[in-house]
């Protein structure tokens, strides 16, 4: 007669984080979901002020740039079209406008709580 064999009963599982539609609470650092924080702003506000002063400059790039309409379409006036204003002033104001763009997303803005 043979006495029958006994398996071992399997170690318990470690608890599984919860899918986003479990009812686990929320915010329960055991399954890694901390409370969020209020969301920061990517720039400073000095950042901001900068990007919006380039955004003025490209625009009035452009606007330098438009006109040159005459009144009669069969008729061309060379010095209008190819003057400084449109031809050197505008390419420059608008490069401006992209130097300051460039300028405003790489600046780092200041610490408040530096201490000196």
């Amino acid at each position: 007669m043979s006495t029958p064999t006994k398996t071992p009963a399997p170690a318990p599982a470690a608890p599984k984080a919860p899918s986003k539609y479990s009812s686990a609470p929320q915010g329960d650092s055991y399954y890694g979901n901390e409370p969020k924080a209020a969301p920061a702003f990517l720039f400073d506000k000095e950042n901001y002020m900068w990007m919006i002063g380039g955004i003025a400059l490209i625009l009035i790039g452009f606007m330098l740039m438009a006109g040159g309409k005459s009144p009669d379409p069969h008729k061309f006036n060379y010095d209008e079209i190819y003057s400084f204003r449109r031809i050197t002033l505008a390419p420059i104001v608008i490069l401006a406008g992209f130097v300051v763009e460039v300028f405003a997303i790489m600046r780092k803005p200041k610490d408040s709580q530096e201490v000196v």
